[in-house]
């Protein structure tokens, strides 16, 4: 098994670690992962930003560069999204889009779907809050939706369910946006910080240890909200919590 480590632009710039802990998670696992050095941005913020039309060079370098491998993972399911459903398509290459469009997972889309792990063994004795991100929830269907009448379920807390230590706890609006958005939070700053401080005081009330979610993006905005109003309160990705527990 083949694996491709893809790292979205602000987990290179600002949260290395993250695409570390991703690496070390994934390798813990059993996987052969390499990280191709081509990879750029995959074009979500262009395209959300309604420049779809200039993604078309990201996206054939996205194909290009991936095109070998038998999986394709990322610690993002927004950016997994957008390769999956919001590229352009590219003519003369719609099978092999297609093709590499069934091979991106998120990371615990594919520790749950396809590695088949269940449950992580380890320890983390932290009580944690989980975000769950709009793009994984509602796009990917990382977890249950609220407003549908389904059965709840929910991959993160699967993968949390072995780990010694660890509690889980559950929230009072568990599916709430945080407000980020990407573009959102620069084009309605007010309504985005005001959404931010809404699902950080969920959190806050259940006196989280820790907030953690699958999507950096969304960590961010919750972060930068925390600092700026001294909440005690820190952030950890998915894959740091999993990595750090079977370490």
């Amino acid at each position: 098994m083949k694996v491709a480590l893809f790292i979205p632009c602000y987990i290179d710039q600002f949260y290395p670690h993250v695409a570390k802990a991703t690496l070390e998670l994934l390798e813990k696992l059993g996987c052969d992962v390499s990280y191709p050095m081509d990879q750029t941005c995959c074009g979500q913020p262009m395209a959300n930003s309604g420049f779809e039309r200039e993604t078309v060079g990201t996206t054939k370098q996205f194909l290009e560069t991936f095109k070998d491998f038998d999986f394709i993972v990322a610690p993002s399911g927004s950016c997994v999204l957008h390769v999956k459903e919001h590229q352009p398509k590219i003519e003369r290459q719609e099978a092999e889009q297609k093709e590499i469009q069934h091979k991106v997972y998120e990371l615990s889309e594919f520790l749950i779907d396809i590695l088949k792990i269940g449950t992580i063994k380890g320890s983390f004795p932290h009580k944690i809050g989980f975000h769950s991100s709009c793009h994984g929830q509602r796009g990917l269907r990382l977890s249950s939706s609220s407003e549908l009448n389904e059965k709840p379920f929910n991959k993160a807390k699967d993968l949390f369910a072995g780990i010694q230590g660890l509690e889980v706890v559950e929230l009072t609006r568990k599916d709430e946006c945080c407000g980020f958005g990407g573009t959102f939070a620069v084009t309605e700053e007010a309504l985005s910080i005001q959404m931010g401080k809404d699902r950080l005081s969920d959190h806050l009330a259940h006196q989280v240890e820790i907030i953690c979610g699958g999507d950096t993006s969304c960590l961010m905005h919750l972060q930068g909200i925390a600092e700026r109003n001294n909440k005690p309160v820190k952030f950890m990705h998915l894959a740091e919590i999993l990595n750090q527990a079977i370490s």
